[in-house]
């Protein structure tokens, strides 16, 4: 299967602008395609202090959600953070407790300040993991699902 690129961001829907009051018709129903980037992190080689990642967020993108899925289970509960490289003041995951047993780990009020999440700023973000505690065992898979480029359009 062949692959696309844009440069984003994309945008889907037939009626761009609203000009009257008929849904359907001619009411606005343009939304944002939503992006992933994802990360494999090997837990068993201990604790990481600030693992680099591929996933870099496009600036101004809008992160809508954080997924951790313990795909081999641990051997110890381990705290993993996801933030960027780059100054070091955009948390978007902050020690989220793995647990040792394998499958999805819930985000709550581990995810970043909320203005991290609403406006990435107005730089890429290249985001790194860390894992706080030794393990021996264990492998993460850490998805972060966004809107490109979000806060540089005006919304009615």
């Amino acid at each position: 299967m062949a692959n696309s690129t844009f440069s984003g961001p994309i945008r889907a829907g037939n009626i761009r602008n609203t000009t009257g009051t008929t849904v359907g018709e001619n009411i606005a129903n343009v939304g944002y395609v939503v992006m992933m980037q994802t990360h494999t992190m090997d837990l068993s080689g201990g604790a990481i202090a600030a693992g680099a990642t591929d996933m870099v967020i496009p600036a101004n993108s809008k992160i809508i959600d954080c997924i951790v899925d313990l795909s081999t289970a641990a051997n110890a509960t381990t705290n993993l953070s996801v933030g960027d490289t780059v100054g070091g003041a955009t948390t978007i995951l902050n020690t989220l407790a793995t647990g040792t047993s394998a499958g999805l780990k819930t985000v709550t009020t581990q995810g970043g300040g909320t203005g991290e999440w609403a406006n990435t700023g107005t730089a890429d973000l290249k985001l790194t993991v860390t894992n706080s505690v030794a393990t021996t065992a264990g492998v993460a898979v850490i998805t972060i699902l966004y809107a490109q480029a979000y806060n540089t359009v005006i919304r009615p």
